[in-house]
């Protein structure tokens, strides 16, 4: 054995022995409901929190799409990659969300990379909210630019951090909308007015609240009563609560037309499947017309909160959120995959969400709804984590 390959399964035995070694599951399909070894599973860890997905009418405007336009892009957007069904895409998502464009991305990862990269350079500085997902915190380092974090939520330390900035240098302010381990809301509408007051540009990810929140399901801005000028940076993936894949950038003229010429993630990634704009234009207009699905998913988010807390499981702490996400606070790495994996013997797939993802003594379970549960999955829920929380800590 070489020595390169000598170090590779040093590093993988540190990582089973820290509790963290992850493993793929080979599942059927991406409904609540699929199959895992050829056994049925009900999935409460998927982020298609609307059930679009699996939609008879995403699945068939994908099929239809990839009929006229074809399966892939074929190039970049700027050589060409860039079809008439991509426009069409992008003018919808810039209409949904109170925008003058919108620009796709192959992902969220690369959309968060994209922005910040070719936003700032070094000798600039970026200030994050300190649980801001990994892909923003990477597009900062990717950009040179200096990393400042204050402490999760608080609003004050942020402002600090924007005052102790050189008032001539570059900088950004960047936050998740909705946290995706937490599931709890950043305070758009404080940020902004931080943003306004030290006229600094403000980006918001609200890749967890697009679809899922506000009267309409766009997203955490509208929830929150944000106008939309006073965030001049969204980003919002297909992914979630679209089903589909990629992502996308909404704001002004200028910052489109900014990221086509200096984005590098954009400039350099094969275009976005045509056949995929298909399925995300269906999926989007499911979305603005069909608000029961919302209401149904909020009906689940509030009774799993009501009767998880009457349940006084041991150990466990149900973390405050009011979106899809219901974290359940565990603290070892152990115990959290323990219930995980008593879960899945029941039949149910949870998986165990551990560090670095979030800090040390803070793995849990991280409990996704969806629109596709019915309240029959909740029951079985509800009573599967009762039985194998008591047992495991028995």
């Amino acid at each position: 054995m070489s020595a390169f390959e000598r170090a590779l399964h040093h590093r993988l035995e540190q990582q089973k022995s820290a509790g963290r070694y992850r493993r793929r599951r080979s599942q059927r399909d991406a409904s609540v409901h699929t199959r895992i070894n050829d056994r049925g599973m009900l999935t409460f860890c998927s982020n298609d929190y609307l059930g679009l997905a699996t939609h008879p009418h995403v699945v068939e405007a994908l099929c239809d799409g990839a009929r006229q336009y074809g399966a892939g892009g074929g190039a970049s957007h700027l050589v060409n990659g860039h079809q008439e069904i991509h426009d069409g895409l992008e003018t919808q998502l810039a209409q949904w969300t109170g925008r003058e464009r919108a620009l796709l991305f192959g992902s969220g990862y690369q959309a968060n990379l994209g922005v910040i990269s070719a936003l700032m350079s070094r000798g600039g500085h970026v200030v994050h909210d300190r649980l801001n997902h990994a892909s923003l915190l990477d597009g900062t380092r990717l950009s040179g630019a200096r990393l400042h974090r204050f402490a999760h939520g608080d609003l004050s330390g942020a402002a600090q951090a924007l005052a102790g900035l050189s008032p001539d240098a570059d900088r950004l302010l960047v936050s998740d909308a909705v946290f995706s381990m937490d599931g709890d809301c950043a305070d758009v509408a404080t940020l902004a007015r931080l943003a306004e007051r030290f006229d600094t540009p403000l980006m918001i990810d609200d890749a967890h609240g697009l679809g899922v929140l506000g009267a309409n399901g766009a997203g955490t801005l509208e929830a929150q009563n944000v106008a939309a000028d006073r965030v001049p940076i969204l980003v919002g993936t297909l992914g979630k609560a679209l089903g589909t894949q990629g992502a996308f950038v909404a704001g002004s003229h200028a910052l489109i037309e900014s990221l086509i010429q200096f984005a590098r993630p954009f400039v350099y990634t094969t275009s976005l499947s045509p056949a995929l704009a298909a399925a995300t234009l269906a999926a989007l207009d499911i979305v603005q017309t069909e608000p029961e699905r919302r209401a149904h998913l909020h009906h689940l988010i509030q009774r799993f909160r009501r009767e998880l807390l009457t349940l006084a499981l041991p150990d466990i702490t149900l973390m405050p959120s009011e979106t899809p996400i219901q974290p359940l606070l565990i603290g070892s790495e152990q115990a959290a995959m323990a219930l995980s994996k008593r879960l899945y013997e029941d039949g149910i797939l949870c998986t165990a969400i551990r560090p670095p993802t979030v800090p040390p003594g803070q793995s849990r379970l991280r409990v996704t709804l969806s629109a596709a549960h019915t309240e029959a999955d909740l029951d079985r829920l509800l009573d599967t984590l009762e039985r194998c929380c008591r047992a495991v800590t028995s």
